[in-house]
């Protein structure tokens, strides 16, 4: 299908919303405290696509053309990347917390034409010319707050097909390395079909997006974008008062961002009571969400609900569960072993459970998928799966299964569908622990433990000695429950003991110990870093 063009989107709202605010950029504070934002509507974040759109033809970029893009949150990430579509490139998207040495090989792999970016990033590209010597052309730009049109100007948008290249999304590389995810337009007009007909999204909406990326649906949707004041980088040192006066004074109505995030901001409104009212929805998203924290935002959230998205760069979303079903029966499944729930499949997409195999899967292993309860691999089909890495043809056939011109997704996680059709997640395929004959899978141990009231979180590790694997357990207490003495600290792993004992997912767990700050990914602060405990416990 030919006029995919997902850069229509905001050419659309611009036309049927021109006056409606699209974007809300910080630029400072007002007298009373209050932010000061730089408000454009939807005609004037269409004009600027269009200029920008000019002047990337300018030079010399067009269709098909791979494009870095090196920007910081705000009005132009959002009009370049729009008017990238535009013009038929494909933006390559890295995620800059990741480490130099990761972004530099990322970078090497996508193979850019252009650099697109900030002052910073051309200096790098300087620095490192080996990392960024594909490179033919670099446009410098300004900080969140630049504007380049005072009027609105038509600019013809490329024709592309709905299986065209629209963008290369870098995986975040929490259990591997960073890998280049091909994006086609035709899977980002479904994405954006599947969220706003999942949660009831209607134009108008006000959003605040704490990963930058998500802003890009927001366009599509007639949402208004409130940029929030937050590192993208080192999105954990979020300052949860910033966020909650944005929420307040923007009258925010939907928002995205990790467990991690909202357990700061959420302990802030209850140091100070604070109510979120005009939050229609709050969608956490990038590790498991406690049952405690969707408990703790019912009373947060009077008029609206926690949702718990479930997915991957490669496929999303796949599946998605809100705190009211975790809250009246999944949560104590959870505390006795049975992992985490991720809810219902969406509609169009199909998903199974297979055996679990570590090398390639042909078709013909679809033929054969587990039962109900059964525990295995999770492969997922629909019409926003995307098709292979960029470049990596290798991985692309680890991870994906082609059979009647349909492309199947193995999301390397594990897990299994109860009897009432509800999807359960057990843990990532590479962190199981095989102890013997017996197999111990991450969500569903750590479910066990985590129930105890002084436990942040937990992490499920392999101990090897002497050429034998057993099952061991790093905990994470809640900051103010560290115990004071060695005798006390005895005492509450003695605790944990007894607790995995009671359970028969865990009772063959025998070692535990504390932790003061797991290690975990960059991009949302909140996948456990097990394989790095596991080398911390093994002396790797």
């Amino acid at each position: 299908m030919t006029g995919a063009n997902v850069s229509r989107f905001l050419d659309e709202k611009a036309v049927s919303q021109p006056d409606v605010p699209a974007l809300l950029v910080p630029r400072g504070r007002q007298p009373d405290g209050s932010i000061d934002y730089l408000k454009l509507s939807f005609l004037e974040l269409a004009a600027e696509q269009n200029e920008w759109a000019r002047r990337l033809r300018a030079k010399g970029i067009g269709k098909g053309s791979r494009v870095l893009l090196m920007v910081k949150p705000g009005l132009p990430l959002i009009a370049i990347c729009f008017a990238l579509f535009k013009v038929g490139a494909v933006p390559v998207v890295i995620d800059p917390g990741m480490g130099l040495k990761s972004f530099l090989n990322c970078v090497r792999k996508s193979q850019p034409e252009f650099l697109v970016g900030i002052s910073l990033a051309i200096w790098l590209s300087r620095v490192f010319r080996k990392a960024f010597r594909s490179l033919r052309g670099k446009i410098k730009v300004g900080g969140p707050l630049e504007r380049v049109s005072d009027s609105f100007s038509e600019e013809a948008a490329e024709s592309t097909a709905t299986d065209d290249l629209a963008a290369v999304l870098f995986t975040s590389g929490s259990t591997g390395a960073p890998k280049g995810v091909s994006y086609e337009h035709g899977m980002f007009e479904a994405q954006v079909e599947a969220i706003r007909t999942q949660y009831s999204i209607k134009p108008g909406e006000v959003d605040l997006p704490m990963l930058p990326i998500f802003a890009l649906f927001n366009p599509a949707l007639g949402m208004t974008t409130v940029v929030p004041e937050i590192n993208p980088s080192k999105p954990a040192t979020v300052d949860p008062e910033k966020i909650v006066r944005a929420i307040q004074q923007c009258q925010v109505t939907n928002s995205f961002g990790s467990p991690a995030l909202w357990a700061k901001i959420g302990s802030y409104c209850d140091l100070h009571d604070i109510e979120l009212p005009s939050l229609n929805r709050i969608l956490m998203a990038g590790a498991p969400v406690p049952p405690g924290m969707m408990k703790q935002y019912r009373r947060i959230l009077p008029n609206g609900q926690v949702h718990s998205p479930y997915g991957a760069t490669e496929v999303l979303p796949v599946s998605s569960v809100s705190d009211l079903e975790i809250l009246q029966g999944a949560a104590d499944r959870t505390a006795k072993g049975a992992g985490t729930c991720v809810g219902k499949i969406l509609e169009g997409v199909e998903a199974r459970i297979l055996p679990v195999v570590d090398g390639v899967m042909d078709a013909s292993f679809l033929n054969n998928p587990l039962g109900v309860g059964e525990i295995g691999e999770i492969v997922v089909t629909g019409p926003s799966v995307t098709k292979a890495y960029d470049g990596l043809p290798e991985a692309t056939s680890l991870a994906k299964i082609e059979k009647g011109g349909r492309t199947w997704h193995r999301i390397g996680d594990l897990g299994y569908f109860d009897a009432d059709g509800y999807l359960w997640f057990c843990g990532r395929k590479v962190e199981r622990v095989l102890a013997g004959d017996a197999m111990f899978y991450t969500d569903c141990c750590e479910g066990v433990i985590n129930a105890h009231p002084k436990v942040f979180r937990s992490a499920l590790v392999a101990r090897r000695k002497n050429g034998t694997v057993e099952p061991a357990m790093f905990v994470e207490l809640f900051k103010d429950q560290y115990p004071a003495s060695k005798d006390d600290e005895k005492a509450l792993l003695a605790e944990m003991k007894e607790l995995a004992a009671r359970c028969q997912v865990t009772e063959a767990i025998k070692e535990f110990h504390l932790h003061k700050g797991f290690p975990v990914d960059v991009r949302h602060n909140a996948k456990i870093h097990r394989m790095t405990l596991a080398k911390e416990l093994n002396g790797a």
